[in-house]
């Protein structure tokens, strides 16, 4: 181990320093100050003779007489099954006042690409009790599911209510997932302490931190932090997956600060800006978090992401958004004319997605009736939607009998099935029971989307007549 007192240059979140012998790319730093502060960093570039360092606590008190030394090894995360239930820093320090770590073992933060010959296709349903996901945007084991949110939305209150009762149901469990565990790993990326603090206020007032890791990087927190916090949190939820079976979900929030950061970090660095300003190597960075996740053949645990973003401008065509919608597997999209409604959460179906959704629902997997009813519902609220805009024109009276069914239909929809409160918590059977509840209130010859035997089942005529009858 080297160490030089040659730094040439300070540069925002980075460092250069001249060196007489190749350092290696993301090679750990440490940097001894004058009045004897030790600061963490790690090489971002290595050429001849110098190297550019992103120091993680900022660079404040650094000066050209401080000592920079290289360790000769990657930044690692201290991993341990006694993670669940403490509260660590967005540098992977206890924040909680527990005792310190004792690592089973180091993992590289930067992880192993899963073998794409051993990916498992995802395909079981996971269970977070909120009918506009579970029931109309399903999310199974191994995806990856971002939520798109503008600032001022509740997304932190949805991801909340995710974090807490986010499960696998019982009869979703066959023998090879026997004594599997769910946990949740959480991440916070540039949050205020206000935020922080509900955070942890709801964690520790459900029980739900007894099975989480929780990561918080706070808004005050150095920006070059922001870049390590997800890695941290992704090593320990493939540590916990790979190597002790738990179901994990990782919830990420919010990546519109983690892109920021690299932002901030590549005009340090002087490079050449890409689209508004990002850097144009953000796709391939994005990508490095978000293909984490996944099922490995002959393991039983599986990792679950959720990234969550905010939309600049509510943009949903800004690179942010753009790119984690091309390398992740849909998006639940909020809505702020719904969040202006009162409705909770406010989830506008019409434009989520899950494109792993019809392999995670169906017969032995939810309900042999969910896909049907999914794709009715997403029908008949899509007609609602667009006679809503005919009635701003010719008004109600000028439509037929059916048309005010619909936009009945589309009423009772957001107030009753998307609207339930973030401490309602709907199994799959109760989402799919209120589905027949609403879809009982249009006539049978409506239902085209639905297999004749399901309607003969589950369709309620008392309903229709009650109705008919108003």
């Amino acid at each position: 181990m080297k160490e030089y007192q040659t730094i040439t240059e300070i540069s925002g979140p980075l460092v250069f320093a001249e060196v007489d012998e190749p350092v290696g790319y993301d090679e750990i730093v440490e940097i001894e100050t004058e009045d004897g502060r030790t600061l963490r960093g790690q090489v971002l570039e290595s050429s001849e003779g110098i190297v550019s360092i992103q120091v993680f606590e900022g660079t404040g008190g650094i000066d050209r007489n401080a000592s920079v030394r290289f360790l000769g090894e990657t930044m690692k995360m201290p991993v341990t099954e006694d993670l669940l239930g403490r509260v660590l820093d967005g540098s992977g320090n206890p924040i909680d006042g527990g005792p310190e770590i004792v690592p089973e073992e180091r993992h590289n933060i930067v992880g192993e690409a899963i073998n794409p010959y051993s990916r498992e296709y995802p395909e079981e349903f996971i269970q977070t009790g909120v009918s506009a996901i579970d029931g109309m945007n399903t999310l199974v084991r191994g995806q990856k599911l971002p939520i798109f949110s503008g600032s001022g939305l509740p997304h932190n209150e949805l991801a909340l209510q995710i974090a807490r009762q986010a499960t696998v149901p019982e009869e979703e469990e066959g023998d090879d997932d026997e004594g599997s565990e769910f946990a949740v790993i959480f991440g916070a990326m540039g949050i205020t302490a206000e935020e922080a603090n509900e955070f942890m206020d709801d964690f520790e007032r459900t029980g739900a931190l007894e099975r989480s890791v929780v990561f918080m990087n706070l808004a005050d927190d150095p920006a070059v932090e922001r870049q390590v916090t997800p890695r941290l949190a992704l090593t320990t939820a493939e540590y916990l997956a790979f190597e002790k079976d738990y179901h994990v979900l990782v919830i990420l929030t919010d990546m519109t600060n983690y892109c920021e950061a690299l932002r901030e970090i590549g005009a340090a660095r002087e490079e050449v800006p890409g689209r508004r300003g990002y850097p144009g190597y953000m796709y391939t960075d994005l990508a490095q978090l978000y293909e984490r996740a996944g099922r490995i053949e002959g393991k039983e645990g599986s990792v679950t992401q959720i990234p969550i973003l905010t939309m600049p401008g509510d943009d949903d065509t800004h690179p942010i958004p753009d790119l984690t919608g091309y390398i992740t597997e849909g998006q639940i999209m909020m809505d702020r004319d719904l969040n202006s409604q009162g409705i909770e959460p406010p989830v506008n179906v019409l434009p989520s997605l899950s494109r792993l959704m019809d392999d995670g629902i169906g017969e032995g997997l939810t309900r042999e009736d969910h896909g049907d009813v999914s794709d009715q519902m997403y029908a008949a609220y899509a007609e609602g939607e667009d006679l809503r805009d005919l009635v701003n024109i010719v008004g109600r009276e000028a439509l037929s009998e059916r048309d005010n069914k619909f936009l009945d239909f589309a009423d009772r929809f957001e107030a009753e099935f998307v609207q339930q409160g973030y401490d309602t918590n709907r199994s799959i059977e109760d989402t799919l029971e209120l589905g027949w509840d609403l879809l009982s209130d249009l006539p049978k010859t409506e239902l085209n989307r639905i297999d004749e035997e399901l309607i003969a089942e589950h369709y309620r005529e008392e309903d229709a007549e009650a109705v008919q009858a108003d």
